[in-house]
């Protein structure tokens, strides 16, 4: 590591050299391109080892690392000079003292006011081994960081690893909300103790945990029923283990309500024993699962409520120094229900319109518009002729084909079996009309879900979903149906995505449009007098500028997302809300990856309920004319560059090869591992793995793109609200992180790399015959690839951008030293790649595979399936014969297999591709996040 210690600071001085020379001298060179040229000749000519390289980006990676652990610890506010703990006292004593009587403080804390939510989106991306060091650095900057050769994950997290990877999350989260119910309960004691009795009636729900971990099946078909059930029997089980934990040093008083849990606990263990999996699912063991799910029901508990009467009972007997630790308990349960975490399902509104269609005979498309006062009405008719629901068991489960009416089925199993109490969110991406959320209604109440057991919630996250819900949400409302069932339900529950609206409008034009609709649902609201129904508000977004997350601390992300003026005008027309904000995936858990840092993420969020909204209006809202203008500005170009061809292929030249695989939901760029399909618009990737993408490739278009344009539009507007708009400050410090982590140097090095006149000047000045004729050949396999057609025009776009961006923004920052070296080394490691590739010997086609196939692969570092149908063209031995008698004279046992080959070319190919990824994990750290 010495040896690469040294190379990569002498690399990181000479690119800060070159930096520096580029912004004195006009004719400089690139200092990307000249460093990674540099590198490449090194490599070539022998000066310096790929042991070497690899150190050096080693030692380049752990630094990011630890700045990445530094930024953790102060994005959730742990701080040196005092305990996260202190904290969650400080925000209970100001959640006391906002109400001036105990009737207004548990009439505040008996609602939840604000939701974390755990998702799995796929942000796994590295070891779990490596996660912890992270969070542990984070809580403790001293704890040393081993030397380690990678930090990449082995294999792809299983849904079973991510489902044990949130629970710890959760449960970190419940032990510092814990934490934070106590300390109310004694500051309410001390301010009213003539009110004992009334405290010992309050539950604390004021913050509440949730899950989508295996209830989430948009765009997944690798989920089934049974793992759904087995999740959420592991939830229960967890729950009464926990509260059992927490009851036993208050025996003997507790005696009885143990006694009772222990019961529950035996029943949900032979449930959760008896549930199918993937290699038991045959109908006698389904069967026999639902034998144990009835049979057992009552004693498994189906309400938190019914261990109510124990726990009073348990209250009248325990000393007073003891009610304190009951009561939390209490609250920390009745909370969350018989789970250690509230659920939430979520699939797409197109399978919700197939089962309607299959079940209803309603075959029109109700996105188009011509068509949707007819379906409109077609559903309404359903819901009006609907008087008793069909009756649910598993073998109708078994049977069902459609995927939403098997997941409410599922649900309603849960609700009838499970947990009858606690509500679930039921989730629908791309709702484009409100019949979709009148489809849901119909399939829950056919199935026999109470109105008050369901939580239907829209995802608006598409460009028109977002300019046009409350046209979407007035088709619901026109329905007395839905009003009915908003009545029944008590709350309006709205969730807003950030990943794909960001990536096609730009991350900025995409909180605008969300705050619109936000400000457009409540003249909604007070126009259909629902007053006094809650409305839940909820972000999902992650944990990086790509999906929407602030970059630079918690509190400001929940600013961001729930703005001053906004909660502010919901407050004057009386209306509750309740926020949510997802936490995704391996990312967003580390803000929980110790109890210290789940202290100070649950402290954040509770002194954002009781922070008081600001009294000085923004200016920004004084100029809505300029919002109106910089916004649209910004999403047309986004949506403009969306459409090039070029800006596809960029996404598409390496496409996730640059990036391993990072969670357990199927990639959608698949093949049969030797052909890849190449992506014709980004919409054919996912929102992850396409901002994944922009990160690495060094320039984040779907934060940047358009800004440049936006604000010289308005210069001086501009810098007046830059300087004055703490809302409009927000969403500039996405700008700012995005332009600290993209360089047009970096972008502009792979176009050039992507380009065959590239390598015809290479060629032009190669030192000698073969350095020539590989150059050549590399120029011959880019020039069929054809990616010169379209993406030097689309680098012209984003150049032309950023050059407008730079003219009026004086603010931007810059890449370090360190992440541009990183770049450099990548730029140089392909180069080597693909030189090794020009060496591949000819061999005879096999199954339509020549070598010129091989080599369009190589060239989209497509290197896992090349080498391993190498290694099946080119065995590296012929396998050992043993001592067998052959019943002839002994032949030659010379082995002629391709050792040199697999040393002098495979070989090599794979380890720098395996430098490629770890660059990839470097530059990760250095932004941050995944994605």
């Amino acid at each position: 590591m010495r040896e690469g210690a040294a190379f990569a600071e002498r690399l990181t001085g000479e690119m800060q050299a070159l930096q520096d020379r580029a912004t004195h001298e006009r004719h400089a060179p690139d200092p990307i391109e000249a460093l990674s040229s540099q590198i490449g000749d090194e490599l070539i000519d022998g000066a310096v080892s790929v042991s070497t390289l690899e150190n050096a980006v080693r030692v380049l990676r752990d630094g990011n690392l630890k700045g990445r652990a530094a930024r953790l610890r102060s994005y959730v506010g742990l701080k040196d000079d005092g305990a996260p703990q202190d904290r969650l006292v400080e925000a209970a004593r100001k959640t006391v003292e906002s109400c001036d009587t105990l009737e207004a403080l548990v009439s505040r804390l008996s609602r939840p006011g604000f939701a974390a939510v755990f998702t799995a989106h796929p942000t796994f991306a590295l070891a779990d081994n490596v996660y912890r060091h992270i969070v542990e650095m984070a809580t403790d900057p001293a704890h040393r960081l081993p030397e380690l050769k990678s930090h990449r994950r082995e294999a792809a997290p299983t849904l079973a690893h991510e489902q044990n990877l949130a629970l710890t999350a959760i449960l970190r989260g419940r032990d510092a909300l814990d934490i934070f119910n106590a300390a109310i309960l004694e500051h309410a004691a001390k301010r009213w103790p003539d009110q004992i009795e009334e405290l010992n009636s309050l539950d604390i729900k004021t913050l509440i945990l949730a899950t989508w971990v295996g209830f989430d099946t948009d765009g997944r078909s690798d989920i089934h029923w049974w793992d759904t059930l087995r999740i959420r029997l592991a939830l229960k089980r967890t729950q009464l283990e926990r509260l059992r934990t927490q009851l036993e040093s208050l025996l003997p008083h507790c005696s009885q309500l143990v006694a009772r849990i222990d019961v529950a606990l035996g029943a949900v263990k032979e449930q959760e024993a008896a549930c199918p999996d993937q290699h038991s699912h045959d109908a006698s063991a389904i069967a026999a699962f639902a034998q144990a799910l009835v049979s057992r029901r009552e004693a498994a508990l189906i309400s938190a409520e019914t261990l109510a009467p124990l726990f009073d009972e348990a209250l009248a007997r325990i000393d007073a120094n003891q009610r304190a630790a009951l009561l939390t308990a209490r609250s920390g349960f009745m909370a969350h229900g018989l789970g250690a975490a509230h659920i939430h399902t979520r699939l797409n509104a197109t399978q919700i319109y197939n089962v309607v269609r299959h079940r209803l005979g309603i075959e029109d498309d109700p996105t188009i518009p011509s068509r949707r006062r007819l379906v409109l009405s077609q559903i309404n008719e359903a819901l009006e002729s609907l008087k008793a629901p069909i009756p649910v068991d598993f073998g109708a489960v078994m049977m069902e084909q459609s995927s939403a009416g098997r997941l409410m089925m599922t649900m309603a199993q849960i609700l009838k079996h499970i947990d009858m109490a606690t509500p679930i969110r039921f989730l629908i991406a791309e709702t484009e009309s409100g019949y979709t959320l009148l489809a849901t209604l119909w399939l829950a109440r056919m199935l026999g879900i109470r109105d008050e057991q369901i939580q239907i919630s829209p995802l608006f996250e598409t460009q028109s979903a977002l300019e046009h819900g409350e046209i979407i949400l007035e088709e619901a409302f026109r329905s007395p149906h839905w009003r009915q069932y908003i009545r029944n339900n008590g709350r309006l529950c709205l969730q807003f995505g950030y990943s794909d609206s960001g990536r096609y409008i730009g991350q900025l034009a995409a909180t605008n449009l969300v705050e619109r609709l936000r400000l457009r649902t409540l003249a909604l609201m007070q126009k259909h007098d629902m007053k006094d129904i809650e409305l839940v508000l909820f972000d999902t977004h992650g944990e990086s500028i790509g999906r929407g997350a602030h970059p630079f601390s918690l509190s400001d992300r929940l600013s961001y997302f729930s703005p001053d003026h906004t909660r502010g005008l919901f407050a004057k027309a009386g209306i509750s809300l309740r926020e949510e904000a997802a936490f995704q995936g391996g990312d967003g858990y580390t803000l929980f990856g110790t109890a210290p840092l789940a202290a100070s993420t649950i402290a954040t969020l509770a002194e954002h309920l009781v922070r008081p909204l600001s009294a000085t209006r923004d200016p920004i809202y004084d100029e809505p004319d300029f919002s109106a203008d910089f916004f649209s500005t910004i999403a047309l170009d986004m949506s403009s560059l969306v459409e090039d061809p070029g800006y596809a292929g960029l996404l598409g030249a390496f496409g996730p090869a640059l990036i391993d695989k990072s969670g357990s939901r199927p990639s959608a760029r698949q093949g049969d591992g030797i052909s890849v399909t190449r992506i014709t618009h980004p919409s054919q990737l996912r929102a992850i793995p396409n901002n994944a993408i922009l990160e690495q490739l060094g320039w984040w278009t779907n934060v940047l793109q358009g800004f440049g344009t936006a604000a010289s539009r308005h210069p001086e507007t501009f810098e007046k609200l830059a300087r004055s708009s703490r809302r409009f400050g927000l969403a500039l410090d996405f700008a700012r992180q995005a332009a600290a982590h993209s360089d047009i140097g970096a972008l502009r090095g792979i176009v050039r790399l992507l380009d065959p006149g590239t390598w015809l000047d290479r060629a032009a000045s190669a030192r000698n015959e073969e350095q020539r004729s590989q150059h050549l050949v590399l120029a011959h396999g880019l020039e069929g690839l054809e990616f010169w057609r379209s993406l030097p025009a689309m680098f012209r776009r984003i150049q032309a951008d950023n050059i407008a961006l730079e003219s009026v923004w004086s603010h931007t920052l810059k890449m370090s030293a360190q992440e541009r070296t990183l770049h450099a080394i990548r730029h140089a490691v392909i180069g080597q790649i693909w030189l090794l590739a020009t060496r591949i010997p000819y061999f005879s086609p096999r199954n339509d595979i020549n070598r010129e196939t091989l080599l369009r692969l190589v060239l989209q570092l497509e290197i896992p399936a090349v080498l391993k149908r190498l290694s099946e063209i080119f065995p590296q031995s012929a396998g050992i014969v043993t001592d067998l008698d052959f019943h002839e004279p002994s032949g030659p046992r010379d082995d002629h297999g391709f050792n040199r080959e697999h040393e002098e070319i495979f070989a090599p190919m794979a380890r720098l591709f395996a430098v490629l990824r770890e660059i990839s994990v470097a530059v990760m750290h250095a932004n941050g996040s995944f994605g």
